[in-house]
């Protein structure tokens, strides 16, 4: 029996997932976003499990030239566009299509011949990050419809930088300014990320963009996966080590954080911050044990942490611990607690995992 951490990806839970997205939006076309290894959760087996999506979006070309090198041949967006010409070629070689957010990136495509790429003008409505602002996007459309270097019309994006929030007006405002933007323009629209998509029915346009959904988690502030019907994609479990018999105030961990109550015993986890686990997880961050609700208790550290057993009476070395996701019997720890206990996002759990992790991918 090895006590080293897995993370179990459940490709079905995947797929019911973009399924989801499409009840939502049947009208409109899925771009699966599975930038950053896919979330954390392995690019390629994630793209090899979401055949069903109209097209895919990376944020890189490293990470489209992986999907091409691996024989995926579905239409792939760089959501940061490309940086300098030979990026470009690349792009060209591999047709690849471009977020375009900048002049200097129209100044490369007029500069090159070539088979034409499909494009897609980003809009800034309010999210201040990428993309052209509004009083300078006629003129950009302008170009990129002039430039012999793109195919067709280019798509018409922005990004929502407060859908999140479901009672926020930001929201609203983006969309308000993106209609002025692009009022005398043709072409296809596509603004609902995650949130927007579930949330905000007036971004369903001719593309919507799921990314934290597919893996399983909420894009609310305010509400869990299971609230969505969301399945939980990752599981992230490990075992216990071993188990202590500790005295009332003998303490727990590095620095001595964490003094027991009372006479009691503490299981020790093999993960750590070395495995991707947060070392700022504070005591009672939520674990299962054998489906039973457990907290942790004094420092993580590098490949270990500290378990309150006191609610699991029975765990014994061996057992199975669930860091978050679905455990094999079907209970579920959310991911969206254990970030919210943490002060992160799932986000940021899902893509820390570090390379000694094994996965195991199941459908």
């Amino acid at each position: 029996m090895s006590c080293a951490p897995q993370a179990r990806i459940d490709l079905s839970a995947l797929r019911h997932n973009l399924a989801l997205a499409r009840r939502y939006a049947p009208d409109s076309k899925q771009l699966a976003v599975i930038k950053a290894n896919a979330y954390g959760h392995g690019i390629l087996r994630v793209a090899q499990a979401l055949e069903a999506a109209d097209a895919f979006a990376v944020a890189r070309i490293s990470e489209a030239l992986c999907l091409r090198e691996a024989g995926i041949r579905k239409d792939i967006l760089l959501l940061e566009g490309v940086n300098n010409r030979d990026e470009l070629q690349l792009a060209q070689q591999h047709r690849l299509q471009l977020v375009v957010h900048q002049a200097e990136q129209i100044r490369l495509l007029q500069q090159v011949a070539g088979d034409p790429l499909g494009v897609w003008l980003k809009i800034d409505t309010g999210m201040h990050r990428l993309g052209f602002r509004p009083e300078n996007v006629q003129s950009a459309y302008r170009q990129l419809r002039e430039c012999p270097a793109v195919a067709g019309m280019p798509v018409l994006m922005t990004h929502l930088a407060n859908a999140d929030d479901r009672a926020s007006a930001g929201t609203g405002e983006q969309c308000r300014r993106f209609e002025r933007a692009v009022a005398d323009l043709e072409g296809e629209h596509s603004i609902a990320n995650s949130a927007g998509l579930l949330g905000w029915p007036a971004t369903r346009r001719h593309w919507v963009r799921p990314g934290i959904m597919l893996y399983g988690a909420s894009p609310f502030i305010d509400s869990r996966a299971t609230d969505w019907d969301l399945q939980p994609v990752m599981s992230l479990e490990t075992r216990l080590m071993t188990i202590n018999e500790c005295k009332k105030g003998e303490t727990v961990g590095y620095g001595s954080r964490w003094c027991c109550p009372e006479d009691m015993r503490i299981g020790i986890a093999a993960i750590g911050y070395g495995d991707g686990y947060p070392r700022h997880a504070p005591e009672h961050t939520p674990v299962l044990i054998n489906n039973r609700r457990a907290g942790i208790v004094g420092r993580v550290s590098m490949d270990m942490l500290g378990i309150d057993l006191r609610e699991c009476p029975e765990a014994k070395r061996g057992d199975p611990v669930l860091l978050w996701g679905k455990g094999i019997e079907g209970a579920i720890q959310p991911v969206d607690e254990v970030a919210e206990k943490i002060g992160s996002i799932a986000y940021e759990l899902f893509c820390r995992m570090a390379p000694r992790v094994n996965f195991i991918y199941q459908d």
